[in-house]
């Protein structure tokens, strides 16, 4: 019986040790076409990147964007979607100029920042929808 007991608790150690694990390395979601309707309408606020590799400025805001996912992680979903790769979403929401940041909450756009903007303007932005 006590090795039963010590199997369940080194199997329950090991689950709890996984999910800090996971907590721990939260980043973007990697969104696409195929994904990108079921990752929306399935969070309660989604916050998407729109960028490219090419794109200067979405790099330089891509460490905030990576921020904010973990910051918020439990509170906001965050995605990138490469427009390059995924053009059909891109021009579904008519995105002309990036970095774009798009904002839905329960399934719905309700916001969008356009270009590089710092941590605080995105933060604020995002405060109306959480």
């Amino acid at each position: 019986m006590d090795d039963d007991l010590e199997a369940i608790r080194a199997r329950k150690r090991s689950e709890l040790e996984q999910a800090i694990e996971v907590k721990d390395a939260v980043v973007p979601l990697q969104l696409t076409d195929a994904n990108f309707w079921e990752t929306v309408k399935g969070n309660p606020v989604v916050l998407v990147d729109f960028w490219a590799e090419w794109c200067g400025p979405c790099h330089r805001i891509a460490p905030t964007v990576e921020a904010i996912a973990k910051d918020y992680a439990g509170r906001l979903t965050v995605g990138k979607l490469n427009i390059d790769d995924n053009r059909r979403t891109a021009e579904t929401f008519g995105v002309n100029s990036i970095p774009t940041l798009l904002v839905f909450k329960d399934g719905e756009l309700v916001d969008a920042v356009v270009g590089a903007v710092p941590r605080p303007f995105l933060e604020e932005t995002l405060q109306r929808w959480l």
